[in-house]
């Protein structure tokens, strides 16, 4: 029987590739990510177990902007490697002017976390299981 291993990539459909371009670039080098590739209107890249890629969506797609709580993606989170990193990605997101959304902070039981989001509002999440160090 046929089992998963790991996700291999995440695509998502951006409405204005340029923006998302800078903000994911930006992102994925903080993050320690490399690009991977690049051709027209579309980018990937990778931190050697994890990828991510963002498409130019089509003329129908942008005419349906992303909305939280419609079928489809709802959050992205990557788990960092503790709290301090958490936090340094919330100073780094401050610093870009990213739209935080739910600041760095324990929301469940040994879960720390903060949420933001991408330049057409899909949220996203750097968190970390574990107690406070």
């Amino acid at each position: 029987m046929s089992r998963v291993q790991a996700v291999d990539h995440l695509v998502v459909s951006v409405s204005d590739f340029a923006v998302s371009k800078k903000f994911y670039s930006g992102l994925f080098s903080f993050l320690g990510f490399s690009v991977m590739d690049e051709m027209s209107g579309a980018m990937g890249w990778s931190n050697g177990s994890t990828r991510f890629w963002i498409y130019q969506a089509d003329e129908q797609g942008k005419t349906h902007p992303y909305r939280k709580g419609d079928v489809g993606f709802h959050h992205y989170a990557w788990s960092l490697n503790s709290r301090r990193d958490v936090d340094e990605l919330q100073a780094w997101l401050e610093q870009n002017q990213a739209d935080i959304v739910d600041p760095a902070g324990e929301y469940y039981a040994d879960y720390y976390a903060v949420f933001f989001l991408d330049p057409d509002g899909m949220k996203l999440e750097g968190m970390h299981y574990g107690k406070q160090e």
